[in-house]
């Protein structure tokens, strides 16, 4: 890797966000850390960013020559405010952009799908990121981790449908290449781990790891968005079902090589890093 500018890094304290500074800082790259809060990261300038506020778009840029992009959450159309961003930011001399969507959402899909279309018409150096299911969700913050940890109980709708969880790490990885090679990628990048597995594999493996019993209730897709509709907007609540239902089908039962043709090394398999993730609690 040759010496670059600085890096944005948009959702600085999140799942992917957070090892992407920390991989960055590291390699000794400068980085613009955003959030909503500018709360500080070691080794990072902190900066306020609201993707709902623009007043904060053209501070947050402050001369960054390449950003990495985690789109608003829980938005079903993102474009509606990543897309004047995107403008603003080539305008400021931005001329390479990482943007992290979702192995389910292809070019032209839905929400983050429509950012993806537009990427290349916007910067002669971009990736997006096209991660499978995180291996984080069960046990970090996401929902399936707190009913983990409250009750040994998450829900899903994706019947015995698998999925090729990705370790977060993986895709943080995967990011700094993507962002910091000489080359860019300029193209989309679908991440997996090493292998696909079913929730109820995963339930067994969480038992094994954690000791205590950890159940997979299977709920239709319809009962799933009812549930979720109580803590995100209805229409993503509804995304998100079909998301399962799309799963209970065999769409996310898949590997690549990505990981390791990016990175040089295999992705991390689903009991390695729930005992990494788990070590200590």
């Amino acid at each position: 890797m040759t010496a670059i500018g600085t890096t944005l890094v948009i959702g600085a304290t999140g799942t992917t966000g957070s090892r992407t500074v920390a991989r960055l800082v590291a390699a000794g790259h400068p980085v613009r850390a955003a959030g909503r809060r500018a709360a500080p990261v070691p080794g990072a300038r902190p900066v306020r960013f609201d993707w709902y506020d623009a007043t904060t778009h053209e501070a947050a840029l402050g001369g960054a020559d390449r950003v990495y992009l985690v789109p608003p959450v829980g938005d079903t159309d993102p474009a509606a405010v990543m897309l004047p961003f995107l403008r603003l930011a080539r305008a400021a001399g931005v001329h390479r952009a990482v943007l992290l969507s979702s192995s389910a959402v292809p070019e032209g899909g839905p929400a983050v799908g429509q950012v993806h279309r537009e990427l290349p018409g916007l910067f002669d150096q971009w990736a997006v990121l096209r991660p499978s299911w995180f291996m984080q969700n069960f046990t970090g913050d996401h929902a399936h981790a707190t009913g983990i940890r409250r009750d040994g109980v998450f829900w899903t709708a994706t019947g015995s449908g698998r999925v090729a969880f990705v370790d977060a790490d993986d895709i943080a990885a995967v990011a700094v290449r993507a962002l910091t090679d000489d080359h860019a990628p300029n193209t989309d990048l679908v991440l997996t781990g090493p292998e696909p597995l079913a929730h109820d594999e995963v339930a067994a493996i969480l038992t094994r790891v954690g000791g205590r019993p950890v159940v997979h209730r299977a709920l239709t897709p319809e009962e799933l968005g009812a549930r979720l509709a109580s803590v995100v907007p209805p229409d993503f609540a509804v995304l998100l079902a079909d998301l399962d239902r799309a799963i209970a089908q065999g769409a996310e039962d898949r590997t690549t090589d990505t990981v390791e043709r990016v990175t040089g090394r295999p992705p991390h398999g689903f009991r390695e890093v729930v005992e990494r993730e788990w070590a200590g609690h």
